[in-house]
């Protein structure tokens, strides 16, 4: 027993280190969303054009929308640890804005329950006109480790509040999740690189983007034409020190999420989409 309890916290230590920096650590192993925000947005209308206007960018997203929902079994190796969820839960109005509220959700099963239980929980507020994060909130539940966190990011200012420190923050920037999705809705070309301004638990990054090649790939929930990407941070040795993440997207508009890889020290760990829905296109 103490070797598994030690195996299950050195897979969930590795992924901590390496899966975070794309916002695919609540996927690859065992995050959720802690699901509290203010009113559904029901009037898109409600947004006047100042407040569209007052944030010079706009994204044009065809790629994901409200009810969009993937759900994933990840694997150590051959063993099933668990399953993970993503979801586009509802369209909120948050700081006078229209906002995709994204929840998602991760367990481990009966099996590495017994030696290391997960119950996660992480949120993201992402702006749906200029797709970046207003709010981030994270509550873990991994064996005995207990973590609630939250922090706000003023875009107007660009700053935010972290643990009683005022930090400075690059306009737009994306947290552990929204970065996943607004990279979901850019142009990906094999050969090249996409950078985005991150925060996470205080620390910041600019995270690189390769994109890799192209794949056909089979998983349970289809086959795929896939463009294959890979994040790398700036920040030090990260993945030199803690393995190669590689993310297989559908290669059309949606850009999905289809397959997950990191190698660790021992074996590999992986999240394959199982079941997916898909979500309605809003016009900004």
């Amino acid at each position: 027993m103490p070797g598994l309890m030690l195996k299950g916290r050195l897979i969930h230590k590795t992924l901590l280190m390496g899966l975070v920096f794309f916002g695919l650590l609540p996927i690859l192993f065992f995050a959720t969303v802690e699901l509290e925000v203010t009113k559904a947005f029901a009037d898109n209308n409600a947004v006047t054009d100042s407040d569209t206007t007052s944030f010079d960018r706009f994204v044009d997203n065809v790629a994901f929308g409200v009810g969009e929902r993937l759900e994933f079994d990840i694997n150590y190796g051959f063993i099933n640890a668990g399953t993970a969820s993503m979801e586009v839960l509802r369209l909120i109005d948050y700081e006078g804005r229209p906002c995709y509220q994204v929840v998602t959700r991760a367990n481990s099963n009966s099996f590495f329950s017994t030696f290391y239980p997960v119950d996660d929980r992480v949120e993201s507020i992402i702006d749906a006109v200029g797709l970046f994060s207003w709010r981030f909130e994270k509550n873990l539940r991994e064996g005995s480790y207990r973590s609630d966190r939250m922090y706000t990011f003023n875009q107007r200012e660009h700053y935010t509040v972290y643990k009683g420190d005022t930090i400075p923050v690059e306009p737009w920037v994306q947290d552990a999740i929204s970065a996943l999705y607004y990279v979901r809705t850019q142009d990906l070309k094999v050969g090249s690189s996409i950078f985005v301004d991150n925060f996470t638990d205080g620390d910041k990054y600019e995270l690189e983007v390769k994109v890799l090649g192209r794949e056909n790939i089979t998983v349970e929930a289809g086959n795929f034409d896939c463009i294959v990407v890979e994040p790398l941070t700036r920040s030090v040795g990260v993945f030199r020190h803690e393995g190669r993440l590689k993310v297989w997207l559908t290669d059309d508009r949606l850009k999905m999420p289809v397959l997950m890889k990191s190698k660790i020290l021992v074996g590999s760990i992986s999240a394959e989409l199982t079941n997916y829905r898909l979500g309605e296109i809003e016009a900004f």
